[in-house]
This record gives structure tokens, C-alpha cells and sequence, in this order.
């Protein structure tokens, strides 16, 4: 039976318009390395967007909910601290099970997010990205935009809230496979843990820009701190659409001219982003049969149950934990948070450089999950003693939690997506990538959802929880590490020899 024709091999006549522009005014074509700039800087501000508009949520949820009473431990500096007064919230926030409906929202967006995740990587493979991450992104401002007007609108239904979440969860998963598969389009897999782990810093930069944007608008209304990110990412959208080179056989660009798929090495031929016209998409099934896909994906179920608990609660946790016997206030704890992303940008780096280094992904990444939970341990137990120990001890922490989450969702998703097994296929980047970060965004909404309840009994249980979740991811990667072991002691006995 013959096939259909391949949408994505109209190609070169498929610039975008801002493209165009430019080569009108400069009267020449663009090179493969501008492209490739242009690739990088766009992508990493698209999802910077997504994500600053996605921890909006844990900054207002302060304003939102009670503040619980919180008894503090009868240490001799926190003798005469007895518990934090209870504040008004916004109805139907500010009840006694107000914190467990907050949770309720964090795991209804991030369901839907997870499941849409699945969705968005099958339709990227077969549509173009730039309009799919356009669309994505509209529709993302539009509903981050429509949860602030509740404030405006004197909204108290819970439901209204629920359904924007979900609404806005959707929109959101069409972001990460399409900023992947962009990237993993014009980039061969030489150096990929590095460069991907400097570019995935736009996770710890969106929820760092997330935090502070939403913690100064605070003040003015929450409604504020939901509309402003969401007008913002409406606005990155359009600029998407008018300039993202989505793939070089779009914009007519020469292959040769890339270094790195001229290496002439067989074992990376099978990484040329270059699509070919006999080429048709990976299938759901077939990519989850792919060496590596499963048991990664599980590990970052377990990775971003402990990260997104942190990316929704730890502000809500700074404000009601006392740091050397006073309480931080909502602003405050907005922007200490912040500290956990810098450390995460760290991780994100470091891991990806050590994995190029080491040529071996899943010692990276099982090795930087358990050392998270020695750092858990140490920031739950000894944050509160001093501001000084509480940022070195967060620093730390997201260095070890972000540093294997971001591993996994950029170098390693782009290398699977690019198997050798695929046979030089790339159809298979933004399916791949979906099914990863889907799987992982499954742990993201039972991590939070969790602690909503969780943290109304203890918080010490809450933490037991994530060092748990850290010490299952690793131990997911098991069967890979001892394979990547055994080849490095194979690789030096052949040294040896020779």
C-alpha cells in the first residue's frame, strides 16, 4: 500500500516569515552555525516562558490558602515561638482542607499535563512544531491569564480553578516535545550532554523569572502574578511563529556544514537530524521498545516527583518553616526559593558535562539521585537553624535533584529519540521525548498532590517521601549502569591490550 505524502519534506520554501525578513535585508542567506544560535536562543526562551508561567501557582498558592499554625521544635533559640497565626486566603482556599485543595489543582494540571505529554509528542512528530509550540503557547497565556481574572471577577468557585488548570496543563505539554525535537533536529549528538545541560538552564531560569515576577505582583493582587506571565508567554508565542527554523531541511540549509555530522564515525551517522523523504513516524509501541526508553522514563517518574514537589511547595514550605526563629514572609519565600533553580542550573550543567565526559548517562544520573538524599536529609533537618545554612543547603539539594531531571529530559531523551536501533530514522525525537518526560510528569502530579495532604500531618514525612522517590529513581537505572560499568572495564582491558 503505498504512503501518504511526508508533510515534513516541503521543505525549503518553508522558512518562516521573520526569516525571510532578515535574508531579504541582508540580501544572503543565513549560515548552518545562525541558525543554530537562532535554534538555541529561541527554544531556551520558549520554554523559559512555559515554565515561569507553570511556578506562578506555588507563589500565589501563598496567597490562596491559610497559613497554618506551625509548632516549632522546643530548641533553646525557638523557646518563646510557638506557632504562626492564622491569615486570610482567598475562598474556597482559606478553609481548614484549603491546603489540600491547592494540592488538588498542582495534580489536576500536571494529570492532564502528563497525559497530554503522550498526545503532543505523537501529533509533533507528524505536524509542523513551530505552529504546534505557537499554538501551545497561546493557549498557555490564555488560561494562566483566565485563572488571574478570578481574582478580578470575585470568582470562589473551586471547579472554575480546576478546569483552567487542566485547560492550561494541556497547552503546556505541547512545549517540551517540540523544544526537543527542535534542538535535537540541528544538533548530532557530539557534546549534546553539555550543550543540552547549559540550555536546559531555561527550566531553573523560567521558575526563577516565575518566582520573582509573581512574588513583586503579589502585592498589587494575585491576580496580577497570573496575568502578567501569561500575556508574556502569549507574546514569546507570536515570536516563535515568526522566527523558528524548526528543521534545515525547512530553510534549504546544507547539512555538510555542520561539524558534527561530519565526523565520518558510524556510530554517529545514526544522529544526522537530517529528515529523509522514505522516512515516516516512530510509532507509541515501538518507541517505547527502544533500549533505554523504559527503564529512563521510570527513573524520571521518581526524579520529578521530588522535583515538581519542590517547584510547587517550597515556597509554600520556606513560609512556614522559622529560619533562625522568624517566619519569612510570602515576597520572602518567593524569592529564597528562587535559590533551588540556581542550584538547579548547576546540576543541569554538571551532570550533562560529566556524562560527555564519561560517555555514560546512567551513572550520571543514578549517581547524582542518590547523593539528593543525603542533601534532603541535611536540608530538612538543619535549614532552619540559620539563613547562611538554609541557602548553601538548597543550593545543594537542586544541584542533586535538577541535575539528573535535566540529564534525562535533554541528552538522554535526544540520544533515544536517535537510536541506533531506529536506523538513522530521527521521526522518533519528539515521541521519544513525550513518552519520557510524560512518564516523569505522572511522578510530577502524585509528588504534589501527595504533599497537599501529606504536609498537613508532618512535614518530616514529606521528606521521607522524596528521599524515597531519589532512592528508587536510582535504583531504577540499575541494569544500565552495570552495562555501562562492565563496558568501561571492557573499553580499558581492550587499551591495555592493544
Amino acid at each position: 500500500m503505498e504512503s501518504s505524502p511526508d508533510p515534513t519534506v516541503e521543505t525549503t520554501n518553508s522558512k518562516p516569515p521573520g526569516i525571510r525578513l532578515i535574508e531579504s535585508m541582508k540580501k544572503s542567506s543565513l549560515s548552518f552555525n545562525s541558525y543554530q544560535v537562532i535554534v538555541l536562543i529561541l527554544t531556551f526562551f520558549a520554554y523559559t516562558s512555559y515554565h515561569a508561567n507553570r511556578k506562578t501557582t506555588s507563589i500565589v498558592k501563598q496567597a490562596l490558602g491559610p497559613q497554618s499554625p506551625v509548632v516549632l521544635p522546643s530548641l533553646p533559640w525557638q523557646r518563646n515561638i510557638t506557632q504562626k497565626p492564622f491569615r486570610d486566603g482567598w475562598l474556597p482556599f482559606d478553609g481548614p482542607n484549603g491546603t489540600a485543595m491547592l494540592g488538588d489543582l498542582d495534580v489536576a494540571f500536571l494529570f492532564v499535563y502528563a497525559i497530554g505529554m503522550y498526545f503532543s509528542g505523537h501529533v509533533g512528530d507528524r505536524m509542523d512544531l513551530r505552529i504546534f509550540l505557537t499554538a501551545g503557547m497561546l493557549g498557555t497565556g490564555l488560561f494562566t491569564a483566565l485563572f488571574g481574572v478570578g481574582y478580578w471577577a470575585n470568582i470562589h468557585n473551586f471547579y472554575y480553578y480546576m478546569l483552567i488548570q487542566m485547560a492550561a496543563g494541556l497547552f503546556q505539554s505541547t512545549g517540551w516535545p517540540s523544544v526537543v525535537a527542535v534542538v535535537g533536529n540541528w544538533f548530532g549528538k557530539k557534546k549534546r550532554g553539555l550543550i543540552m545541560g547549559i540550555w536546559n538552564a531555561h527550566t531553573s531560569f523560567g521558575n526563577i523569572t516565575g518566582s520573582l515576577v509573581a512574588s513583586i505582583l503579589l502585592k498589587y493582587g494575585w491576580g496580577w502574578s497570573m496575568v502578567v506571565p501569561g500575556i508574556i508567554i502569549a507574546f514569546s508565542g507570536m515570536v516563535i511563529f515568526l522566527l523558528l527554523p524548526v528543521h534545515p531541511e525547512y530553510v534549504g540549509v546544507n547539512k555538510d556544514e555542520d561539524e558534527v555530522l561530519s565526523t565520518g564515525k558510524e556510530d554517529e551517522e545514526v544522529n544526522e537530524p537530517l529528515l529523509r523523504e522514505e522516512e515516516s513516524a516512530v510509532g507509541f509501541i515501538e518507541a517505547w521498545r527502544i533500549p533505554g526508553v523504559a527503564p529512563f522514563a521510570l527513573c524520571l517518574f521518581f526524579a520529578k516527583l521530588v522535583a515538581y514537589t519542590f517547584l510547587y511547595w517550597l515556597p509554600f514550605y520556606i513560609s512556614h518553616t522559622a529560619i533562625d526563629g522568624r517566619y519569612l514572609s510570602n515576597e520572602d519565600s518567593g524569592n529564597l526559593s528562587t535559590l533551588f533553580d540556581v542550584g538547579g542550573v548547576v546540576g543541569g550543567i554538571l551532570a550533562g558535562y560529566i556524562s560527555d565526559q564519561l560517555d555514560a548517562r546512567a551513572i550520571t544520573a543514578a549517581s547524582f539521585m542518590y547523593c539528593a538524599i543525603p542533601a534532603l536529609y541535611l536540608y530538612r533537618s538543619y535549614g532552619h537553624i540559620s539563613m547562611t545554612i538554609n541557602i548553601i543547603l538548597m543550593l545543594i539539594t537542586g544541584v542533586f535533584v535538577n541535575g539528573p531531571y535535566a540529564l534525562i529530559t535533554t541528552a538522554v531523551s535526544a540520544d533515544l529519540g536517535t537510536h541506533r536501533s531506529l536506523k538513522g530514522n530521527s521521526r522518533a525525537l519528539a515521541t521519544v521525548t513525550a513518552i519520557i518526560d510524560g512518564t516523569g510528569s505522572i511522578g510530577a502530579a502524585i509528588g504534589p498532590f501527595l504533599t497537599g495532604y501529606i504536609s498537613t500531618k508532618s512535614w518530616n514525612a514529606v521528606f521521607v517521601m522524596l528521599m524515597g522517590a531519589a532512592f528508587f529513581a536510582g535504583l531504577l537505572l540499575t541494569r544500565l549502569v552495570v552495562a555501562e560499568v562492565s563496558g568501561k572495564i571492557q573499553e580499558v582491558r581492550s587499551q591495555r591490550s592493544s
